[in-house]
């Protein structure tokens, strides 16, 4: 009897902890995911699908791109035209057809037409202005060239004679017209002298 007594606890030591243990080996659980519908399948009222064509193109937290998209090209269009792309390039079409579409909604006679033809004239005008301005730049250039080639023929001419000394000897030259003008003056006086010679009688 004594030895049972003794056998009892040993043995329900290791069945205590073995809850412990096994609990704390086990994984958590995973997280529940909700899958929400695409954009598309949300306004036209269907199930989305798992390998649905419109889900990574239009999300659910952008309503607007395929509201666009779909008021212009309508939903099978859509589809349809993905379908035929390869998967490379469907982002680039999905972004081309909302772009147009919200062209064609702004403008319902041109579309982006008219939008291409607006910026198109804009880079007319502004390539005729660099033009203009390219073409008063070497204007003002040769300009410039022909100035600095008089210069340096004036200074080639006299190179030894600084512009104030030509001035300095200008003001420091008499003019030519004194002596002329002395000269003049003195003929003058020789006439004078002869008519009064003439003017006496030849006999007293």
């Amino acid at each position: 009897m004594e030895s049972s007594d003794t056998y009892t606890p040993t043995s329900s030591a290791p069945l205590s902890h073995s809850p412990s243990n096994s609990s704390s080996s086990s994984p958590p659980p995973p997280p529940t995911v909700v899958m929400s519908p695409c954009a598309a399948c949300k306004i036209l009222r269907r199930k989305c699908a798992e390998k649905c064509v419109l889900a990574p193109y239009f999300p659910p937290t952008e309503p607007a791109k395929f509201t666009i998209a779909h008021r212009v090209f309508g939903a099978s269009n859509i589809i349809k035209f993905l379908q035929e792309l390869p998967e490379s390039q469907r982002a680039d079409a999905v972004t081309s057809m909302v772009y147009e579409a919200s062209a064609r909604i702004r403008d319902p006679v041109y579309g982006c037409a008219g939008a291409i033809c607006q910026l198109q004239k804009q880079v007319n005008e502004l390539q005729a202005q660099l033009a203009k301005a390219q073409g008063e730049l070497v204007n003002m250039q040769l300009q410039q060239a022909n100035l600095v080639a008089l210069i340096c023929m004036e200074m080639a001419q006299s190179p030894q004679e600084s512009p104030q000394q030509s001035v300095d000897n200008f003001i420091s030259t008499p003019p030519q017209s004194g002596g002329a003008y002395q000269s003049g003056m003195n003929f003058f006086e020789d006439n004078t002298s002869l008519n009064s010679l003439w003017e006496q009688p030849l006999w007293t």
